[in-house]
């Protein structure tokens, strides 16, 4: 689906999305009517209704497993920001061995490293079009200082080495977002979820076709059983966009002050 689709707020993609499943159902149920006329209706009747569940099942199968992408995608996200904000917290709380200027200069390269991924990659990651090529320099700035000073004591030497390990960790996680914010579901599996669902609910219009409101009340429950559906999978499709999606609300909270002006 494009982005005009995802950016929009829950409840216009809902009327979208349950618009253009009950389009469908009405387009199916105009077609199976206009058809069912003499001998026609008895080779419509003459479908078993076992065929329902068979295919109601299948069409469950197909939901099922696209979920199960969706919400794999948004636990990777959430937990890929989420490990990067504790590896910067780690970073922020052990630079008070390395008090006065080195612990001031980090906590300001934290600092400008979390205000450009809210403000600048957030927005990227939503359209898709963040890259790996390039390490923030905010974080290799960090590292390279963190390796560069001189420590004076066992302690010292231990919170660099860990300083170090947490910007590493905070690098990776930021690299698995990216990661992660590229997957959504192919316009492939879209197309065989909804012909499974027209499958279903030709075969109901076929089936009911000698009852017209039987047809009309049993289309219009399932193409609201399909659009709810799709409305879930569509909401949470991609991890980092919409207005379901992962913030950088854990980054923002351990963002240091800026330091105060003299």
């Amino acid at each position: 689906m494009n982005d005009w689709l995802h950016d929009l707020p829950v409840p216009w993609m809902a009327l979208l999305i349950f618009g253009f499943t009950y389009l469908l159902a009405a387009a199916i149920y105009a077609g199976v009517a206009r058809f069912a006329v003499g001998e026609r209706v008895k080779s419509f009747k003459a479908i078993s209704p076992g065929m329902l569940p068979s295919l109601g099942i299948i069409f469950g199968l197909f939901v099922a497993f696209t979920a199960a992408q969706v919400w794999s995608d948004n636990d990777r996200a959430s937990a890929a920001v989420s490990r990067e904000a504790s590896a910067l917290r780690s970073v922020m709380v052990l630079a008070g061995s390395f008090a006065g200027e080195p612990e001031t200069r980090l906590r300001s390269l934290i600092r400008t490293y979390i205000e450009e991924a809210a403000t600048v990659e957030w927005p990227m990651m939503a359209h898709q079009t963040a890259s790996l090529k390039i390490t923030p320099p905010p974080l290799a700035e960090a590292l390279q200082f963190v390796l560069s000073l001189t420590t004076t004591s066992p302690g010292q030497q231990t919170a660099q080495r860990e300083i170090a390990s947490a910007i590493e960790t905070a690098l990776d996680a930021r690299r698995q977002r990216i990661i992660v914010s590229r997957t959504e579901v192919n316009f492939v599996k879209w197309s065989c979820l909804y012909l499974q669902a027209a499958c279903v609910l030709l075969a109901i219009a076929m089936v009911h076709c000698d009852d017209r409101l039987a047809s009309m009340v049993a289309m219009g429950l399932y193409a609201a059983g399909v659009a709810a559906a799709v409305l879930l999978i569509a909401a949470h499709d991609r991890p980092f966009t919409g207005q379901i999606s992962v913030t950088p609300e854990p980054l923002l909270q351990i963002m240091p002050d800026a330091p105060a002006n003299r």
